[in-house]
Parts: structure tokens; sequence; C-alpha cells
């Protein structure tokens, strides 16, 4: 009785050691993933295009996020046994200083999102990254999903409403309530990325692009390496 004790103790203890991928109670296995896509006014500027030329960084972005459906695709139907994986997403855009789901949270749906993002062409307001942020987390934490991530693409900083930076680490104390696996996911585009050092040192990835090249070669990387597949950063 004692060893089996014992046993019980330890293999309860090891779940919470840190550094372990243990799955919360009733998880189910999969990505739900939030995209925050910046339709500030500034997203009107251009940036050097993919092709020598100079482009919207909204027009470039809808193209980056065409990209995105057709990669998040790819990997749901190429798993082994010929069963798609379990993925979810919702696509949040500004909007009264706020968030909202242009795309409602559901099964991923490529056609979805890349409709969207053939027909979105009028960038304005302001950049409430915060508020977009907190509802993004807050609507993937509520996902049974065991892996839970938001991926933020933006063109500027925060101009309404809390810093992102001040609402994260409410986002992760409700993860550990949870133990639930989560992680935010920060590219800047045509925006220094050391503007966003204080997401960084709470955890969240932060990368820079300044052009189409770089923004197509950042969100492969994130999403292959840190949403899709969840590979560890190299400890620095």
């Amino acid at each position: 009785m004692k060893t089996l004790l014992s046993v019980a103790i330890l293999v309860g203890l090891v779940g919470f050691l840190p550094g372990t991928r243990c799955r919360a109670q009733g998880a189910e296995d999969g990505v739900a993933l939030a995209i925050i896509y910046d339709t500030s006014g500034s997203m009107k500027d251009p940036v050097p295009d993919a092709k020598g030329g100079s482009t919207a960084k909204y027009v470039i972005a809808n193209r980056a996020l065409t990209r995105v459906a057709d990669q998040i695709a790819a990997f749901q139907t190429n798993a082994a046994g010929g069963v798609a994986r379990n993925i979810s997403t919702v696509l949040y855009v500004f909007g009264n200083s706020t968030g909202r789901e242009a795309i409602p949270f559901g099964p991923f749906d490529a056609a979805a999102l890349k409709g969207w993002a053939a027909h979105f062409s009028s960038p304005a307001g302001n950049t409430p990254l915060g508020n977009a942020l907190r509802l993004a987390g807050q609507r993937v934490l509520s996902s049974p999903l065991s892996r839970k991530h938001v991926l933020v693409i933006t063109d500027g900083l925060n101009t309404a409403g809390p810093e992102p930076a001040t609402v994260l680490p409410a986002l992760k104390r409700q993860a550990e309530q949870k133990q639930a696996r989560f992680s935010v996911h920060f590219v800047a585009f045509d925006v220094d990325a050391t503007q966003f050092s204080a997401v960084k040192r709470l955890g969240a990835t932060v990368v820079g692009a300044a052009d189409e090249k770089q923004l197509n070669t950042q969100l492969e990387f994130i999403l292959k390496r840190q949403i899709l597949l969840e590979e560890e950063e190299p400890k620095k």
C-alpha cells in the first residue's frame, strides 16, 4: 500500500513540474487558433512587395492570410491514417476601439478565411491591440482543444484601450488555472519588433517583417514551428 501511495503521489507531482506538457482534464487533442488581423488605417500605407514594387500593406497581408489558410489546410489533411486533424479558428479585426469576430470561432474553414482576405479593402480606425487580444485569448481558452494560440498580425502599436502587456498576464493566469497550453505570437509588420518587447518579456513570440517576403517567411515559421507542430524555442 505504501508503495502504491508513493507512486500515485509521484505521478501527481510530475504533472505540475515546470516544462512538462500535461493536457488539461477533459481537453480534446487539437489546435484552437485565434488570428488578430490589423485593419487600422495605417494598413493602407505601401511597403515593398514580393515583385520588387510597392503595394499597400493590407493587400500584402490579405495575400499572406490566404497563404496561412493554405498552410493550415495542408497540415490538417496530411495526418497519418488519413484522419483530419482537429483545428478550430476565429478571425478578429478591429472596430469601435475593440476587436470583433470577422469569422466566428468554429471548425477551420479555409474557404471562409480566403474569402474574407479576397474581399477586405477598407482599412480604417485605430489599433486596439489589448482589447482584441483579451477577446481572442478568452475565445481560445474557452475551447476544449488542448493547444491554444493567438496569432497577431499588426503594423503598429496599441492606440486605444489597454496595452497588450497589461492584458496578457490575466490570460496567462486563466490558462494556468485551466492547466492549458496557451501561447501568443506577434508579427510586427513594417514596425520595429522591439516595440513589442513588453509582451516578449511575458513569453510571447515576437518577430519582425519589413516587406512581403519577410511577412510570408515569418508567418510560415510561426505556423509550422510554434502553432501547428509546437516546437520549443531554443533557450537564449
